[in-house]
């Protein structure tokens, strides 16, 4: 389901986006202001574990393109999220071991709309982004997934750490991606598998990386050492892809 809203302001419109179940991503409150339709808006994002920044009105002045903001902003996701059951689901209708991407970090919309893309065409079933420290469903992520997003489900997660282990009792194990990790060549990736990326330049996260079975590295033979987070997952996809042999894709 697409939702042709991306930014909402004023009070009203934000507080019907939430009351008719529009995905808000989040908020934008002026900060100190206590009166009652706010504080209705506050509650309605507490309970959908919207994230809620309390910002200047400079900052908001600064987000509005109406200038009729009334001391609330919302972003509203371009696409509707899915859940992780939906991957599974898609993976077991193929008649294949599960093949997620979760990414770390990633805060690049093109980034993020080319990793869906390339998700799409290796045969993933899904990808996970956290809720935190990462860009949502926006209009430039459908863009740039050139229509992927449309068929590769992507789900929103509170803590990817926690994912990844409710995922291992599933039978998953993990791979990410980064420079002190073994070839990618040397490494068995067939099964059930995850794969993690993070920023081009933070890399995965400690907490993340510690959860991973296996730590993987692409072999470069150039002068700088990182490739952009969208080429180095996808590199790694068709490693994965390789292993899996052609029968796993048409």
């Amino acid at each position: 389901m697409r939702y042709e809203e991306f930014t909402i302001e004023g009070r009203n419109a934000v507080l019907e986006a939430f009351r008719s179940g529009k995905t808000i991503d989040r908020v934008f409150l002026l900060d100190g202001c206590q009166d009652g339709p706010i504080k209705t808006i506050l509650r309605e994002a507490k309970k959908r574990d919207t994230i809620i920044n309390f910002v200047q009105k400079e900052r908001l002045d600064q987000l509005s393109t109406t200038g009729k903001h009334q001391g609330v902003i919302a972003y509203a996701a371009a696409y509707e999220y899915a859940d992780i059951e939906d991957m599974f689901r898609l993976a077991e209708e193929k008649g294949e071991p599960p093949f997620l991407i979760l990414l770390d970090n990633i805060e690049d919309p093109h980034n993020l709309g080319a990793i869906i893309r390339t998700a799409n065409q290796a045969g993933a079933h899904g990808v996970i982004i956290p809720k935190r420290r990462a860009v949502g469903l926006t209009a430039t992520v459908a863009k740039a997934s050139a229509g992927a997003i449309n068929y590769t489900p992507v789900a929103k997660v509170t803590n990817l750490g926690a994912t990844i282990e409710e995922l291992k009792e599933r039978g998953l194990w993990f791979v990410c991606a980064d420079l002190d990790g073994e070839v990618m060549y040397n490494l068995d990736l067939k099964g059930p598998i995850g794969l993690v990326i993070g920023s081009e330049g933070d890399g995965v996260g400690r907490l993340v990386k510690e959860k991973c079975d296996f730590v993987a590295k692409i072999p470069m033979k150039g002068d700088i050492d990182s490739l952009n987070a969208s080429v180095a997952m996808g590199v790694l996809a068709y490693e994965i892809v390789r292993q899996r042999g052609d029968k796993q894709i048409n």
